[in-house]
């Protein structure tokens, strides 16, 4: 693969422009959108290295951290922005677009025109952030409909907001295979997240607790037992501030015999943190 440095458009015309003439020069591609707020990490590159996979791709990463999805208190203001370093990371993947748009350039007019998520999106993190989903799916369309994407890819850290981008996509006829992939963790377990930068070294041991408890969980056999394990484990360790762990279907049902999705939300120090692995009950 010929490694160079991917092309930084910054508005939606330039981006549209540089999508058209690759698209053009690979005789008729797919395009691949691989959505961020950046800050990247193993996590986020290896949905670049995903949407590789599909021949001939052009590959365009998207870089903005979105108003919309932060609530008032959240950290908006004090979220990573590391453009430089994000460029240099994709150039060594070989990305071949890097959109990074204002939020002006976003939303023009203010926000205006929003999505809403429905059911699934006001239970876990929608109960916990009322409005975030809202933000995400938005910002979500808005991309796919300035990329013209053909498939984006999503990481299934966020399993929620995975599911609730691909009802979308199924209920607004949006013509865009959404591709799921697997959680990139470090050696303690700990999902990758922009937002491990922000807990200390003693932080960041602690919140290898919420992967072990996990995993540990899934082992158990009926849907009460795995969402007891994981809150008894959880419940050892001074310092995690349990937001929830449930248990619920693949599509974010009551749990049933096969597969299904347990998750967890807390906070580490000031960090709030996510994870989620798959459970298969037996009965």
């Amino acid at each position: 693969m010929n490694i160079t440095e991917p092309v930084v458009a910054n508005t939606t015309e330039q981006i549209r422009t540089k999508i058209s003439e690759l698209r053009r020069a690979r005789g008729g591609a797919p395009v691949v959108l691989v959505p961020t707020m950046g800050a990247l990490h193993e996590g986020h590159l290896s949905l670049v290295k995903r949407a590789q996979r599909i021949d001939g791709a052009v590959v365009v990463v998207s870089i903005f951290v979105n108003p919309l999805q932060f609530a008032e208190g959240e950290d908006l203001d004090s979220y990573p922005r590391t453009l430089d370093a994000d460029v240099e990371k994709l150039s060594n993947v070989g990305a071949d677009l890097v959109f990074a748009p204002s939020p002006r350039e976003m939303y023009p007019q203010g926000p205006r025109t929003l999505i809403h998520p429905g059911e699934a999106g006001s239970i876990l993190e929608g109960a916990s952030r009322p409005t975030h989903f809202s933000g995400v799916l938005t910002v979500v369309n808005k991309l796919f409909q300035i990329t013209g994407c053909t498939h984006a890819v999503f990481g299934e850290k966020d399993y929620q907001q995975l599911l609730l981008i691909r009802q979308m996509v199924q209920d607004l006829n949006i013509p865009v295979e959404v591709i799921g992939a697997p959680i990139v963790r470090e050696d303690s377990g700990l999902a990758k997240s922009s937002r491990n930068q922000y807990l200390s070294d003693d932080e960041r041991k602690l919140a290898g607790a919420l992967s072990r408890a996990l995993h540990v969980a899934a082992g158990y056999d009926s849907a009460e037992e795995v969402v007891a394990k994981a809150k008894e484990m959880l419940a050892e360790h001074e310092g995690i501030d349990l937001d929830y762990v449930a248990l619920t279907s693949a599509d974010l049902g009551e749990p049933r015999v096969g597969d299904n999705r347990l998750l967890v939300a807390a906070r580490v120090g000031a960090t709030r943190l996510i994870d989620n692995v798959a459970v298969r009950l037996a009965h």
